[in-house]
């Protein structure tokens, strides 16, 4: 209940929709009551007493009755579902705008397919509280409130009758909606992985297709497949038995009242037109009962998937601004301080232990050391992706977690190993650094990062497509594509992690020509393990195992015969 309460809180910027549709939901109930009453007439005072005058009335009465109810009808859908629409609109912006606040840790622990299914599938399906719920539940309440008054102002011992099942259909309800709302969580689970394994397996086709293993992929996108099936048949079953008795039992009221409502009309107590009259509403009375028996089947499949969107909505970011804190000054110089770090994902297995390290403004770093040394993490921890468990960070002598977030990685730029293009044009893509920037803008910052050149030998230039991450351009091109936006983004720190690590020497020698534009007058940090791309910086600052072992420049570090003279030797077979 919660839940659907907390759903509906959807509808309150829409009070004028939800009126509307309670009106001509109203309205629609009032004209479905008109028929039978003129039924009535049509038996007993036109058949039975041969009143032939008032057979026109009765025609016109009836076709009024029915073409008001169906305008009624039509109004009352068009209402809902443009209800229905802006309210899911409502929520896919909200869920993504959710998204985007959320932590690093929020998406590297789930899934990439299972965040879309929540934003997608399960705003989808809640929907259906607005579109079959709301609709259905309101016109069958109107509709029994109607019709229960109908009843027992016609007749009090047959409107008694037809009521004693309705205890039985509450308590089985209640029981059917306790068990199946497990169920569908299953169900909502289910889908949402198999979308995930989905999205994984398109992902990486070429592995798919380089490793030949297809049918491998088949049988574990059948396996997850099959498990679906099965939970969902879980429901289905339960509803196959939950909805026939329901209408058995509701059948068996009406039984009872066609044979106590013939004895009353045998003994006189009843004509044949008010009994007619009397089972036509009573027909009308339980179709209602059944549809909310549907609503309600249809609501716990909603309801699970809200409560996985609410999942979304209600997480707490790791990482988010103190209260009222506001930007320190325009723009940082760029000294960067790493004082006593500490920081660990698991409290059993610390990545950095104890980590200082001092960038002065506009000094060229280079971080090295083994494969899990930490390298990676200090960037990380720099742009607030996590915060530290231990020491802190500062850029000009301010802690960066007293900083606004929007306004922290304003100051910096970052050239990843393997660059993110979106799905859109190489000017999109370089624009992305700054979208207010002209073409004059975009260029410079794409010759600068020697970019343009392959750009304009491009089927359509800067307007040509590149498909999803960027998949149509090479390793290098997708690289100065992304030091091109960074430029344009003109922050006083960048930070490159990894970045020429996949590239042909004739490629890395342009990224680094690249490199040497952007870091001009800037605080750079490099990761690299292709140590002949650090020969230019100030100074190696060497990690390992989550500590800062060495530091100093290439000819001091070599001479030491320590930890960079050893990935030096492996790496050039000195």
């Amino acid at each position: 209940m919660k839940t659907l309460l907390r759903v509906l809180q959807y509808l309150r910027p829409y009070r004028l929709m939800v009126l509307g549709t309670f009106l001509f939901a109203g309205l629609t109930t009032a004209f479905e009551l008109v028929p039978p009453w003129l039924i009535k007439i049509l038996i007993d005072d036109v058949i039975q007493a041969n009143r032939v005058e008032l057979l026109t009335w009765v025609f016109v009465g009836l076709a009024g009755s029915y073409l008001l109810r169906n305008l009624c009808s039509s109004m009352r859908i068009r209402l809902n579902n443009s209800l229905e629409q802006q309210v899911v609109h409502d929520l896919h912006v909200q869920v993504f705008a959710a998204l985007q606040r959320l932590s690093i840790s929020f998406f590297e622990n789930r899934p990439t397919g299972e965040i879309m299914s929540r934003v997608l599938n399960d705003t989808e399906h809640m929907q259906r509280i607005f579109v079959d719920g709301l609709e259905e539940i309101i016109t069958a309440g109107l509709t029994l409130i109607g019709i229960m008054v109908v009843l027992f102002w016609l007749n009090w011992k047959l409107a008694l009758l037809a009521l004693l099942p309705i205890p039985i259909l509450i308590i089985g309800a209640a029981l059917f909606t306790k068990r199946v709302h497990g169920y569908y969580r299953e169900i909502r689970k289910g889908a949402a992985e198999l979308n995930a394994l989905l999205q994984d397996s398109l992902a990486g086709i070429r592995e798919t297709m380089g490793f030949n293993r297809q049918p491998y992929e088949q049988d574990r996108f059948g396996r997850k497949s099959d498990q679906c099936r099965k939970d969902t048949l879980k429901a289905m079953y339960l509803w196959s038995f939950y909805s026939p008795g329901m209408m058995l039992i509701g059948s068996l009221g009406g039984a009872l009242v066609l044979w106590f409502g013939t004895a009353e009309v045998l003994a006189k107590h009843l004509s044949v037109g008010e009994l007619v009259m009397f089972t036509s509403y009573l027909a009308l009375f339980y179709v209602p009962i059944n549809q909310i028996h549907s609503v309600n089947h249809m609501l716990q499949h909603a309801l699970a998937a809200s409560e996985r969107v609410f999942d979304v909505l209600d997480t707490v970011p790791d990482v988010r601004d103190e209260p009222g804190i506001q930007a320190p000054v325009a723009r940082f110089t760029g000294a960067v301080a790493f004082d006593h770090v500490q920081f660990h994902y698991r409290s059993d297995a610390p990545i950095l232990k104890d980590v200082s390290i001092t960038v002065r403004a506009g000094e060229r770093v280079a971080l090295v050391g083994p494969s899990g040394a930490g390298k990676s993490t200090t960037l990380k921890l720099l742009n607030r992706f996590y915060d530290v468990t231990g020491g802190s960070i500062t850029i000009d002598g301010m802690d960066i977690r007293r900083v606004p977030l929007a306004f922290l990685r304003n100051q910096i730029g970052l050239v990843q190993q393997e660059p993110f293009l979106f799905n859109g044009t190489v000017r999109e893509n370089i624009l992305y650094g700054d979208l207010s920037a002209g073409q004059e803008a975009i260029e410079a910052a794409a010759k600068a990062a020697r970019a343009h050149e392959f750009i304009v030998k491009l089927p359509e230039g800067y307007d040509t497509w590149i498909g999803e991450r960027g998949v149509k351009l090479s390793v290098g091109q997708r690289q100065r594509v992304s030091i091109a936006r960074v430029l344009l983004k003109d922050p006083p720190i960048v930070m490159f992690d990894e970045a020429t690590s996949n590239i042909d020497t004739e490629t890395e020698v342009k990224i680094r020509e690249a490199l040497n534009e952007l870091t001009k007058g800037r605080t750079t940090i490099i990761i690299a393990h292709r140590l002949s791309t650090i020969n230019e910086v100030d100074r190696i600052i060497v990690v390992e195992h989550g500590r800062v072992v060495e530091e100093g420049t290439h000819e001091v570090l070599i001479t030491r015969g320590g930890v960079y003279s050893r990935l030096y030797e492996a790496q050039f077979q000195v």
